[in-house]
């Protein structure tokens, strides 16, 4: 469904059920898109708790230059 829909378009997510939840998990680049995420599982599976897992990573590109020894 995540991988489907042209407005999410995640491949990175995974949603595994346990006991009486659903948990999502994996990484996205904003916070904003973890939020849509979360409110798409929850229209398609209202009845159903969720519990988040998914962390949120830097997509931007460095601000400094990395120096090696």
């Amino acid at each position: 469904m995540l991988t489907e829909d042209p407005d999410v378009a995640e491949q990175g997510i995974t949603v595994t059920r346990r006991e009486h939840a659903l948990v999502i998990s994996g990484e996205v680049e904003s916070p904003h898109r973890r939020e849509e995420i979360l409110r798409r599982v929850a229209e398609r599976f209202p009845d159903e708790p969720i519990t988040s897992d998914i962390g949120v990573i830097r997509a931007q590109a460095p601000t400094q230059i990395e120096e090696l020894p």
